[in-house]
């Protein structure tokens, strides 16, 4: 066996070996024999066109040098997955729907980037291996482990906004790789956008480049102008290219010019680092034909290594693995083991063989004979070797360093459901199921940590309400990955009581610190006022205002804020704005230089407590189905949050108060009868319509003192102590 690599070949070979290879793979079960097909992974012209490109020879095959691992990066929407789709379709890939890549049902729902994905296109005899990335700072650790495997990137950003929060962000990530990024300025075929606009938003790039200490080499980055909507790129502006040049083939060529190959070696042993993984059955849907949920996150590569970024779970093939080849090639029946770095030295986790080579083509995946060095593939064969472990020859006894993810800045607690309505929806209820669930997803993903509590709680901490939350992004506000996570369980099945995000401060030389993010917002003239009075209460700080560029009557303001003060803060400005405001979020990325390196931190003073940023609560303390007579003498108190038919119960919220103290309440009073003929006719109940909390509102609402009760079927606030008297008692104790 010759080294590293672990899915990668041509169309044309890899049709051959799917072709050969299909019936032993199955062969567990042999009624899914008769379903398997080659994939349609290019359309009838491209699979001619790159078989006649084909090279003969083996190792003319593996040649690194006709290999560029790209990364595409940029804010939220500003064009990422639809270039990819543009790109893919220049290529001649099969294209089952528009945002191809977005194959998790949550990225599709919500229309947002999650996850990073992987696919390989082929382009005048080069095989370009794209990642398509997600562009929140909440899901840093996806760009981190992206941006860490790849010799190039593609910085998407939207010629009418220019550079905002997560350009920044996903920027600083890249230079830090040494990474020299491709400038391709999208949508110039907007109106408001004008040459001398792009010439503005190049130079403020420039500025945002020298400012995150770029080296001179990168500052003197190529630009492309482009439409990705309308599919064609260019290298010099124009709204309206020839018919001959309305494509992506100029984009594509400066990929091939300016993205150097790997540098690597064929003749060096295999060796991989296992960076991610997803316990899902995916790949066997693929290969049936079928578009399955493909979760792709990527990771750092090191001379002479394979750092595997993805680890997938298929019934029949075990744990897939999927990374990149430093160095070296792999074959179908090599010898492999697993080694991890413990606080004695190297450890040798499992040695066994490798039964499946497979690479991403398209939108679909061709098993492979061998992978050589630079490529981007996925294996099978291991079931012991996990995230952050290294897989090489057995004559390789050194295990690879792992990459370093930014720290958590947000943690919330995750306990059993102990409400009166427990039980009644979800199937996985016990504290040992839901922490066996949070273990096996921090087993997956490196970005969030699992710290057991006492009494079956357990403390989960990540980056971001995002990445906490529901991995939501809706009209570019933010919320965290720990939401999707919960979002996730509850899909699965799982009933829990969530708490509301805690942030995580540090210490240093005595000084308390804060995690700070850097906030972007676009608002109407007549809604500043209310925008900066909200935020001056969240411990916010201007740091520029002033008109937007082509949109008269707005007004763009730069601030600070702490992470704190930004959660929950969502629905507010949404309502202040009347739905006409924009909002960037991204963590405050200072430039330090420490032992001659640049460390991008986002940790300040600690700024002092919030001030009134939300009203009290109407609290129920009464058990039973909540009636509409009850509510019709209660909307005066405030706004509600249920409808007339739902249980309720002792210590839930039912609504928001109009003051700031708490209220009790009963709603579920009927109206008493009697025999006595009333003068005047029954008044008909006629209630506003309550409001509604998802997921990802309710996270960022609820205080301290109160929990949220998360099941298949309803998402219900409620009170941590649901006594009356249990609730004042635990008030009067001094805050820690």
């Amino acid at each position: 066996m010759v080294g590293p690599l672990l899915l990668r070949s041509l169309w044309s070979s890899s049709k051959k070996s799917f072709s050969s290879s299909s019936s032993s793979y199955c062969s567990p079960s042999s009624r899914f024999r008769t379903y398997l097909s080659p994939p349609r992974a290019f359309s009838t012209a491209a699979a001619s066109a790159s078989a006649a490109n084909a090279p003969t020879s083996p190792t003319e095959s593996l040649d690194p040098n006709r290999l560029r691992n790209v990364a595409v990066i940029a804010h939220v929407d500003h064009g990422k997955t639809t270039l990819m789709d543009r790109l893919l379709r220049q290529c001649g890939a099969d294209i089952p729907h528009e945002r191809a890549m977005d194959s998790i049902s949550l990225e599709r729902e919500r229309g947002i980037t999650i996850a990073s994905k992987v696919t390989s296109i082929s382009w005048k005899e080069n095989e370009l291996n794209m990642v398509d990335t997600p562009g929140h700072a909440d899901f840093g650790g996806e760009v981190e482990r992206v941006v860490g495997m790849v010799e190039g990137a593609v910085l998407v950003v939207d010629a009418g906004e220019g550079p905002l929060a997560q350009t920044k962000f996903v920027l600083a990530k890249a230079l830090k790789y040494g990474i020299r990024p491709i400038l391709l300025l999208n949508k110039v075929d907007r109106p408001a956008v004008s040459e001398e606009r792009c010439n503005e938003v190049e130079s403020l790039v420039f500025d945002l480049f020298a400012n995150l200490g770029a080296t001179e080499e990168q500052l003197d980055f190529p630009v492309l102008y482009a439409s990705a909507k309308e599919g064609w790129a260019s290298s010099t502006f124009t709204k309206d290219p020839p018919a001959d040049a309305k494509n992506m083939s100029q984009l594509l060529d400066a990929i091939v010019r300016h993205v150097a190959p790997p540098k690597t070696s064929l003749e060096v042993p295999f060796q991989m680092l296992v960076e991610d993984e997803d316990f899902c059955c995916f790949i066997l849907a693929l290969l049936l034909g079928q578009h399955p949920s493909f979760i792709g996150t990527f990771s750092n590569i090191i001379d002479s290594a394979v750092q595997v970024s993805m680890m997938e779970k298929d019934f029949y093939l075990g744990r897939i693995l999927t990374g990149r080849v430093a160095s070296g090639v792999v074959r179908l029946g090599d010898r492999v083991h697993g080694l991890r770095i413990t606080d004695s030295g190297t450890e040798k986790i499992e040695e066994g063989k490798v039964l499946k080579l497979m690479k991403k083509k398209g939108t679909s995946i061709v098993l492979i004979d061998s992978a050589g060095a630079g490529d981007i593939i996925s294996m099978a064969g291991m079931t012991k070797p996990s995230i952050g472990h290294t897989l090489a020859n057995p004559e390789v006894t050194t295990a690879l360093p792992t990459i370093e993810l930014d720290p958590p800045t947000i943690s919330m607690t995750f306990g059993v459901n102990d409400s009166p309505l427990a039980g009644r929806d979800g199937t996985h209820l016990t504290g040992g199921r839901i922490g066996d669930r949070l273990m096996a997803e921090a087993e997956t993903n490196l970005a969030i940590n699992v710290l057991p509590g006492l009494t079956e709680t357990y403390e989960v901490q990540g980056r971001g309400e995002l990445q906490l939350g529901l991995y939501l992004i809706t009209l570019h506000f933010f919320f965290p990955f720990l939401s999707i996570l919960i979002e996730n369980m509850r899909r699965e099945g799982f009933e829990l009581s969530v708490s509301p995000p805690k942030v995580m401060y540090k210490t240093e030389n005595g000084v308390k610190l804060e995690p700070i993010e850097e906030v972007t917002i676009e608002v109407n003239e007549e809604h500043v006022g209310l925008v900066l009075e909200a935020l001056s209460h969240r411990r916010a700080e201007v740091m520029d205002m002033g008109p937007v560029a082509g949109n008269v009557g707005r007004t763009k303001i730069c601030l600070t804020c702490p992470s704190r003060g930004l959660v929950g803060y969502r629905s507010v400005f949404s309502s202040d704005t009347r739905g006409t405001g924009f909002m960037h979020r991204a963590f405050l990325s200072m430039n330090v230089l420490r032992d001659n390196f640049f460390l991008f931190e986002y940790y300040e003073k600690y700024r002092g407590p919030l001030g009134n940023v939300r009203k009290g609560v109407l609290i129920s303390m009464g058990y039973g189905s909540i009636t509409a007579h009850a509510l019709m003498s209660l909307e005066a108190r405030g706004i509600l949050f249920v409808s007339p038919g739902l249980e309720s119960y002792d210590g839930m919220i039912i609504g928001e108060h109009s003051r700031d103290t708490d209220l009790d309440v009963n709603p579920v009073r009927a109206k008493e009868l009697n025999n006595i003929r009333a003068a005047n006719k029954d008044e008909n109940v006629k209630l506003s319509p309550p409001r509604l909390m998802t997921l990802e509102e309710a996270i960022g609402y609820v205080a301290s003192d109160e929990l949220i009760e998360v099941t298949p079927k309803a998402i219900r606030l409620r009170k941590r102590y649901l006594d009356v008297n249990k609730r004042k008692t635990m008030s009067k104790r001094p805050k820690m």
